[in-house]
């Protein structure tokens, strides 16, 4: 009777570890499979040379209108993204800062593995270059040793993602212009120029 029941506390145990493989599979198995998660959904921003609104801060009596899918959005923040695929070359996200708080977030499948907000502005402007890390080597061995580049590179560890934009809007007067800030960012693709030189780089909206 003793061995039987030790024989079910057995199998159960077995069949409880291999249960909880395959939850932890399927929920790790989620953000792959998934055609609803937020890199697929920002896709169509890949042709845009500015961020494509995901969410707009009421002004007036107007409410914030239905866009918005990123969870729980701040009915003071403007949000905005450009989505990026690195095999068309580096991505380049260009932000002039204002009275308002801006802040840049990349994100990958993952999450988001880079962050910065307009404290770090220099002069005013934020400027990122998100790259492979073979465009990021090619760039470095590109740089002219009395001319260094100024850009902030940053590796991303795939090639599809998203840049998040946001603006915070502290008064209901500053809500237009939370607006329009998120769209004043540029996001463009850097592809060589057809030069001989080959070495200058020209800007094209992402995802062409």
């Amino acid at each position: 009777m003793r061995i039987v029941n030790l024989r079910f506390v057995y199998a159960t145990l077995i069949g409880l570890v291999l249960a909880g493989m395959v939850h932890i599979a399927a929920v790790l198995a989620i953000p792959r499979l998934s055609e609803t998660d937020a890199v697929s959904r920002a896709r169509t921003s890949e042709n845009l040379d500015h961020p494509q609104p995901i969410y707009t801060v009421a002004t007036g009596d107007d409410p914030s209108p239905p866009e918005a899918w990123l969870p729980i959005p701040d009915p003071a923040v403007a949000v905005g993204v450009c989505a990026y695929d690195l095999a068309d070359g580096p991505m380049r996200v260009s932000a002039r800062t204002g009275p308002l708080s801006l802040s840049l977030a990349a994100h990958a499948r993952r999450g988001a593995f880079y962050a910065v907000t307009d404290q770090a502005a220099v002069r005013g402007a934020l400027d990122l270059v998100i790259l492979t890390r073979a465009q990021y080597d090619e760039a470095l061995a590109d740089d002219d040793e009395n001319d260094p580049s100024r850009d902030v590179r940053i590796v991303a560890p795939d090639t599809r993602g998203v840049v998040v934009v946001r603006v915070i809007a502290g008064l209901p007067s500053q809500r237009p212009g939370a607006n329009a800030a998120v769209q004043a960012v540029s996001c463009t693709t850097d592809t060589p120029a057809d030069e001989p030189a080959g070495k200058e780089l020209i800007a094209k909206p992402a995802g062409r």
